[in-house]
């Protein structure tokens, strides 16, 4: 083999075939130390979960925790001792069984004499630290406080951290009273999915119920979900040109109205966007500011109260509240206007009130204060229900869209498609929507995502954490491994059957969480 043949092997072919070279005296003498180096890299990369990785694969086609560990293993390769590392989410795409191979590396670090700071939800993670940091007591303006400092053990003894509680299991993500059947006479079926590392699989969606589709880290799972089922439903339903993952045919599309990608992405770039222009809240406030005897005595109609109109707007800023400034050299920065002070309209729209609020005020409420301002608004009131709904109390109306984290940009995408009028037949698919959620949000999502599946929708959600799984109707694990060892469907059914499946890594995790 030369280098480029070597190179196209996976991390774990690779450290199996090191393993099995027979050397001679002189060739021991030349290569030993070399090959010492090379088996401890591939060993820190297996350590991290990433043994399913080729050895020459592109950087660009990595995820952002796979880049991550893989610094990460290149860290622990170098030995070095009284370093702080800090990591932002480590465990985010990682299997449980990954987890528990990350942790072990973590605490080697540690070990070494170094210092490790991890911002982290995972509950598994959370409670193997010597020392946590609990920040809250809720988000946005509600949180910025240190709730709790201390050992796990000391944290489930302080009853105001929400982590606490749900690592003491006085709060906990309770497993279904009862799951949904499944009708296989109603589905979605790909056939012959052969994408990536897919072994031609043939594998049906329930309709009408929520799957998860799980497996280690490189199974499969976005090759067949994302790739192959969503991009044929997007090509079928919205005649898209988009490329679809290798498969022979898709049936059972017809049987739905419409597809929904609920993904982590901004909203917007820009701060003119935000949750009430997202979610069309603002339409039926602008409705009801016109119709305001102050705005009609002035002959003010619906299009004043846009901050995208000439006739509403501040001139200086055009309505966005704030003004760019072009930093040579730097990122560009945003900042108050100096006219309007990020209020977004001229003097003589905010003239007219309602309740004491001006447009600039309402859209400066939190959702829980527009609540109580609009609770004799039933159409302002329905969608500002919906974003508490999914845990975005705290979100001010018009705090500006490039400014939320993903998990919010998600979470308000939920509850833009809540409020709408359902038909019944949408299929949501989610791509690991619990990345960066605090287990409180996880529930609240949770809550969100069987809501759309009780008005008759399916939802099938790529995830790894153990509380979705637990609470879903129907699971595809894929497996057994990562990588060419992957791409196998290792189990299909309900939550209860797959604890008994011996080759499933995901059985063997969720198996204790079933235990009443």
């Amino acid at each position: 083999q030369n280098i480029s043949e070597f190179c196209t092997l996976s991390v774990l072919d690779a450290q199996t075939q090191l393993s099995t070279w027979k050397l001679t005296h002189n060739e021991k003498t030349v290569a030993e130390q070399a090959l010492i180096e090379i088996q401890a890299r591939l060993r820190f990369l297996v350590d991290v979960g990433l043994g399913y990785l080729r050895l020459n694969q592109k950087s660009s086609t990595l995820s952002g925790g796979e880049a991550q560990r893989i610094r990460l293993a290149s860290q622990i390769g170098s030995g070095l001792v009284g370093v702080m590392y800090v990591l932002d989410e480590p465990t985010i795409g990682l299997h449980a069984r990954d987890t528990a191979r990350l942790l072990k590396t973590l605490t080697t670090l540690r070990d070494l004499g170094n210092t490790v700071i991890l911002v982290e939800h995972d509950l598994d993670t959370i409670q193997s630290a010597d020392h946590i940091i609990d920040v809250g007591p809720g988000a946005g303006f509600y949180g910025g406080d240190i709730v709790a400092t201390g050992t796990p053990k000391q944290l489930t003894k302080q009853e105001e951290s929400l982590t606490g509680q749900y690592l003491a299991r006085k709060k906990q993500i309770e497993l279904p009273q009862s799951r949904r059947s499944i009708d296989l006479a109603k589905k979605i079926s790909i056939y012959g999915a052969t994408e990536n590392n897919l072994k031609n699989l043939n594998v049906d969606f329930p309709l009408g119920v929520m799957t998860v589709v799980t497996g280690v880290s490189g199974s499969g799972k976005s090759s067949l979900v994302i790739d192959v089922l969503q991009k044929a439903l997007q090509k079928k339903l919205r005649k898209t040109t988009v490329k679809v993952g290798a498969h022979q045919k898709i049936e059972g599309w017809e049987q739905i109205d419409k597809l929904m990608v609920i993904d982590q992405e901004p909203i917007s770039s820009n701060p003119r966007s935000n949750p009430a222009t997202y979610t069309k809240v603002l339409d039926p406030i602008r409705d009801l500011f016109a119709k305001l005897p102050s705005a009609q005595k002035r002959g003010y109609t619906k299009r004043r109260f846009s901050f995208n109109s000439r006739e509403g707007r501040c001139p200086a800023c055009e309505g966005r509240g704030k003004v760019q400034i072009e930093m040579h050299f730097l990122s560009d920065v945003w900042i108050d206007c100096e006219v309007c002070h990020g209020k977004r309209y001229n003097p003589d729209t905010l003239a007219v009130a309602f309740k004491g609020y001006t447009i600039a005020d309402i859209l400066d409420l939190e959702v829980n204060q527009a609540v109580s301002v609009f609770e004799n608004q039933p159409r302002i009131l329905r969608i500002c229900k919906t974003l508490q709904d999914v845990g975005l109390g705290y979100m001010k109306l018009g705090q500006a869209g490039n400014t939320l984290s993903g998990g919010e940009a998600q979470r308000l995408k939920l509850a833009s498609e809540l409020s709408k009028r359902s038909t019944g037949n949408t299929v949501y698919i989610l791509d690991e929507p619990t990345t960066g959620l605090h287990i409180e949000d996880v529930a609240k999502l949770l809550q969100v995502l069987q809501r759309l599946v009780d008005q008759g929708n399916t939802v099938i959600v790529i995830e790894h954490n153990l509380e979705v799984i637990k609470t879903s109707d129907y699971i595809i694990d894929l497996g057994p491994e990562g990588g060419d060892a992957g791409g196998e469907i290792v189990f299909c059914g309900k939550l209860e059957e797959i604890a008994h499946c011996q080759q499933s890594h995901t059985g063997t995790s969720i198996a204790p969480l079933l235990v009443s």
